[in-house]
């Protein structure tokens, strides 16, 4: 007893402590090399309190973890080290684990991240999650990569893959708001399988199946919504772009589809046991395929309840105001992230605007670049993470790059422009 007292102090010191001087700024590290102070990640996991309120960072270092992640506390994030380097695998099948469960544990335990339908503010970040039952075992069935409920749910810069159906399945129907950015989506039927409300930015997504990609359930609340925006989608030839078997409300603004796709509309799959009680709500901006565009995905924002303007689809619309990401995004990736204007942006107000972007995890300061030139200007090196120009000029290209200072030296940041009106 007196020994796990001890164990307990010190794990509760690993989390809260300030780690001012440390090189990386962490609240706990998982490292298979014994350098952090946790071999899995599950530990790490189980050792935040349960009635936790702020965010623990939760660093793992490179290497393959082959487990099963159940997480159930809030504020949590989970970074790698490297998106492609730090990989979380397991083989699991959604109906083997059914077998063992009641109806009210369905699901559970069926995917490699499953995120319980109690929490919040949960944060994927720079990592691959990897469901390999499939190849394996030679079946396409489902097999979850991510799977749970939740709300406030992140995933940022990540590979989410699975060798079969439902990939990522964030399923809280009621108030479940997902966010994900900059991440690659990969599966068999429905991969992409929000509940609730979801905004997906600047991602990539590859589809194996004849039947559809994305999928979305939204009839709990006619306002439930799933906006994907700036993003590649692809798949094998003639692969389907979605489907709804329940009302759903999708949004697709500014996306790529590659020559394989089929000329299939999202459609109402026949036998379904419901029916679309609102109507066929699928929409589209500014979406083109490559050899040529199909019919049924011009323009139709005018269709849309309140017929909003596509400036106006932004994340925090999507969330009904309810929830802001990318204003309130953590710092937890290594690099500098989601430059605001976005990269290329075009149209922009040649009054004053002021530049925003989410800080590296360990930036200490940033270097702020801005020009009209490829080669913009250092303009100061500041503490807050936004910066304000000036009057800009009109029909201008400018350029700018945030370096980030840290203990170790200075990260040198990517070159992002937009244009004036």
């Amino acid at each position: 007893m007196k020994n796990f007292i001890v164990l307990t102090v010190i794990i509760v010191v690993y989390i809260f402590s300030s780690l001012v001087l440390a090189k990386d700024k962490a609240n706990i590290i998982v490292a298979q090399d014994g350098s952090g102070q946790f071999l899995k990640i599950q530990d790490a996991i189980d050792a935040i309190p349960v009635d936790n309120k702020q965010n623990v960072i939760i660093l793992i270092r490179n290497g393959v973890y082959h487990e099963k992640l159940f997480i159930m506390k809030s504020f949590i994030t989970l970074v790698g080290e490297d998106r492609d380097s730090t990989r979380i695998i397991y083989a699991e099948l959604r109906k083997n684990i059914n077998k063992t469960w009641m109806d009210m544990r369905r699901d559970w335990g069926t995917a490699v991240v499953n995120i319980d339908s109690s929490v919040t503010d949960i944060t994927l970040a720079n990592l691959t999650v990897h469901n390999n039952y499939g190849s394996l075992h030679n079946t396409e069935d489902h097999q979850f990569a991510v799977r749970g409920g939740g709300t406030r749910v992140l995933i940022l810069n990540c590979n989410v893959i699975a060798d079969g159906g439902d990939t990522l399945s964030l399923w809280n129907k009621k108030n479940g708001m997902y966010y994900h950015a900059n991440c690659y989506f990969e599966g068999y039927v429905d991969y992409v399988c929000p509940r609730g409300w979801c905004y997906i930015t600047d991602s990539k997504f590859f589809g194996h199946n004849l039947n559809a990609s994305i999928w979305h359930d939204g009839d709990a609340d006619k306002n439930q919504k799933f906006v994907i925006r700036y993003s590649l989608f692809d798949g094998v030839q003639g692969f389907p772009l979605g489907r709804n078997h329940r009302d759903g409300q999708i949004f697709l603004l500014d996306c790529t589809f590659s020559k394989a796709m089929a000329d299939t509309p999202i459609y109402w799959p026949e036998g379904s046991q419901t029916q679309w009680q609102w109507g066929d709500r699928h929409y589209y901006y500014n979406c083109h395929r490559d050899g040529g565009d199909y019919a049924w995905f011009k323009d139709n924002l005018e269709k849309a309840e309140t017929a909003p303007k596509e400036n106006e689809i932004t994340a925090k619309w999507t969330f009904d105001g309810k929830w802001d990401p990318e204003e309130t995004m953590p710092s937890v990736l290594p690099m500098v992230f989601l430059p605001r204007p976005r990269d290329g942006a075009k149209q922009i107000q040649d009054k004053s605007i002021t530049l925003k972007w989410v800080p590296a995890r360990n930036a200490i300061s940033h270097k702020v670049y801005f020009g009209n030139t490829s080669t913009p200007k250092f303009k100061k090196n500041q503490k807050c993470n936004s910066y304000t120009p000036g009057k800009l000029k009109s029909k201008t290209t400018y350029y700018w790059r945030i370096d980030e200072v840290t203990e170790t030296g200075t990260l040198r940041g990517p070159l992002w422009h937009f244009t004036t009106t």
